[in-house]
């Protein structure tokens, strides 16, 4: 998500000083890998490189392959980094990694380049997610292109350069079923004359945090969270606490009573929210609003008996909580990671939503079993 903004802000640099530039994206990995499919990095003739494809050992042969594409309007290419082998002896770069790694390299001169970037822009900051299809693996004549796309937008409309009609229709099914699961995938396709490979990524809108309370605790989370490249907004009915000099990096900031949230329209489906008002009547008030909001993670600053009292309280004034909106409560906000200090709390506090957004538990990697990315997505067939 902050790879894509960084990604953003600096084609848009470039473009107005004339710079050439290529897009380096994995679209296929297998075995133990740093980074998964999506994973992007900007290639700028000058030598700089914007977000990566790996932990630091494949983007200086990364750019070196995009070099002559950017100076010569080359055609995009995949290039396939095998680390299985114990000594690496085909790349040489010793990694010990024992994984695959497929990077589509291409010239953002290239028409069928370019269209992606306004693709994110438009899925960032929309609110909607969205699906983009990218051809990366064409065997046989099929007449269908490497590089060539079918857009799914946050619309709904869809903008596709898939030559073959066939491939185009079932992609776009699969696209939309990607969508509403929200879940990128590769799959394979069978062509009159060969097999395409496509790559169907969700580019997911920026999450939006709010953050109830103005406080000086209320600043490192915001701090954190800008980190992650979220949308921020601090909420608080203290005049003197809600100002632009506190939280500078935030994108909104709202000097509003808890019981009038609900008139600014922030609650959405995909919200996030952080309660640390650190008055009780404020945090009552909230929680009446936002246990019945549609917002998915609600996050209770104060200790687990304080929050069974305001959820008494809510019950004697009528208001019991469905034990769905029960799910989305989290109290005592954060990760279990001895935090006492207003900076630590608040990489607890994000630490944890960033879990709950991505289903894991937040506990440690040494005692996960399998893939530290989850399991692994099969190359399934269509037929």
């Amino acid at each position: 998500m902050k790879e894509l903004q960084n990604i953003l802000a600096a084609f848009k640099q470039t473009q107005n000083q004339r710079q050439l530039t290529a897009l380096a994206t994995v679209v296929k990995t297998s075995g133990s890998v740093y980074r998964r499919p999506g994973a992007r990095m900007l290639l700028i003739e000058s030598g700089q490189m914007i977000g990566c494809v790996s932990g630091g050992c494949l983007e200086s042969d990364v750019f070196e392959i995009a070099q002559p594409l950017m100076f010569y309007s080359g055609e995009p290419v995949v290039v396939k980094y095998d680390t299985t082998a114990s000594d690496d002896i085909t790349w040489g770069f010793g990694l010990g990694c024992n994984g695959v790694v497929e990077v589509l390299i291409e010239p953002l001169t290239h028409p069928l380049a370019k269209s992606q970037l306004e693709f994110f822009a438009e899925c960032l900051y929309s609110q909607q997610p969205g699906v983009m299809a990218t051809v990366f693996n064409v065997t046989g004549e099929s007449g269908v292109l490497v590089a060539s796309r079918s857009l799914l937008q946050p619309d709904g409309t869809v903008v596709n350069n898939i030559a073959d009609e066939d491939l185009a229709h079932q992609v776009l099914v699969d696209a939309r079923q990607a969508l509403q699961q929200e879940h990128s995938r590769v799959k394979s396709y069978k062509l009159n004359n060969g097999i395409a490979e496509v790559f169907l990524e969700v580019i997911h809108p920026l999450v939006p945090l709010i953050v109830f309370g103005a406080g000086h605790d209320a600043i490192p989370v915001v701090n954190i969270a800008k980190h992650q490249g979220w949308d921020v907004t601090v909420v608080d009915n203290r005049p003197g606490y809600i100002t632009s000099e506190r939280f500078p990096g935030a994108d909104q900031i709202i000097l509003s009573e808890p019981q009038a949230i609900h008139k600014h329209n922030l609650l959405t489906p995909r919200t996030v929210a952080v309660v640390m008002t650190h008055q009780y009547k404020n945090d009552l008030a909230l929680l009446k609003t936002l246990l019945p909001s549609p917002v998915r993670y609600i996050g209770i600053l104060g200790p687990k008996s304080r929050t069974q009292q305001l959820l008494q309280d809510l019950k004697s004034e009528g208001f019991i909580p469905t034990a769905a909106q029960m799910q989305r409560l989290f109290a005592p906000v954060g990760l279990d990671i001895g935090a006492d200090s207003p900076e630590a709390i608040a990489l607890s506090i994000v630490a944890e939503i960033q879990a709950v957004l991505a289903n894991r538990s937040g506990g440690l990697l040494k005692k996960r079993s399998g893939s530290i990315h989850g399991e692994e997505t099969p190359c399934l067939m269509s037929v």
